[in-house]
């Protein structure tokens, strides 16, 4: 089993190469198909973002395993909101690599009379909720943060207090704006989660147009794939900067 879970992160850098060019290809597509003289070029460019398409669901056959294995783990950690949403978040990812797997049985023709629209969207919801586990985990993280770094504010005002009150007193009038500070400390001085999160809210713009919860256009699916891709790839090549799963 380990030997399998071992393949199957190796084949991650190969899907995330794959992935980042698909949406390249995309985006590229969308920002010259209005130009008379591409037309050529953007069917070339949509046929190359199919073959990747294509690539990364055989790539993904034993993704299946690997969420099953990443569940059983955190479903191990000490924290209860980390368990919890770590789990549900790899086993609602098993779902979706299973319904992928059924779509790319389609695609090849093995099972010409499924459902795609249906199987489709039913990967897609399952992926959606994936993602928006894992910002739940990404919030906690950053709640929790937060939460300390007020104490340590607290600490620092019962030590300070006579000396600095007035400056105190200025600082907790701008509330809004001591969080935003806070919040940009927070991710400043911790990459990983950062990267993660980044990662999760460019990941959501594919879902949220597919289930019409919020309508947008390929450039901008393009863009947030890639950018996602990108830090996927960067995160494998960088292990230190993954947000421990």
């Amino acid at each position: 089993m380990e030997g399998f879970v071992d393949f199957t992160n190796r084949c991650q850098g190969r899907d995330q190469l794959f992935r980042a060019t698909q949406y390249t290809c995309m985006l590229l597509s969308y920002l010259i198909e209005n130009k008379a003289d591409k037309k050529k070029l953007v069917m070339k460019l949509k046929q190359l973002e199919s073959s990747m398409s294509s690539g990364r669901k055989m790539f993904r056959l034993g993704n299946v395993v690997h969420a099953l294995v990443a569940a059983r783990r955190s479903a191990e950690l000490p924290e209860a909101v980390p368990r919890l949403c770590l789990t549900a978040s790899h086993l609602s990812r098993a779902l979706y690599f299973v319904c992928d797997a059924v779509l790319w049985l389609r695609s090849v023709g093995l099972q010409p009379r499924i459902d795609r629209p249906k199987w489709h969207h039913w990967a897609t919801k399952c992926y959606y909720c994936s993602l928006l586990l894992n910002l739940a985990r990404d919030w906690y993280e950053i709640s929790w943060r937060l939460e300390q770094a007020v104490l340590e504010e607290k600490t620092k005002e019962n030590c300070f207090w006579q000396e600095h009150s007035e400056e105190l007193n200025g600082v907790k009038s701008d509330g809004l704006h001591s969080f935003l500070c806070q919040l940009f400390q927070i991710l400043k001085r911790n990459p990983p989660l950062l990267l993660d999160l980044v990662k999760n809210l460019c990941d959501l713009s594919g879902p949220l147009d597919t289930l019409g919860i919020y309508k947008t256009n390929p450039g901008v699916i393009g863009f947030c794939g890639l950018l996602s891709s990108l830090v996927g790839i960067f995160t494998l090549a960088s292990p230190h900067l993954k947000l421990k799963q």
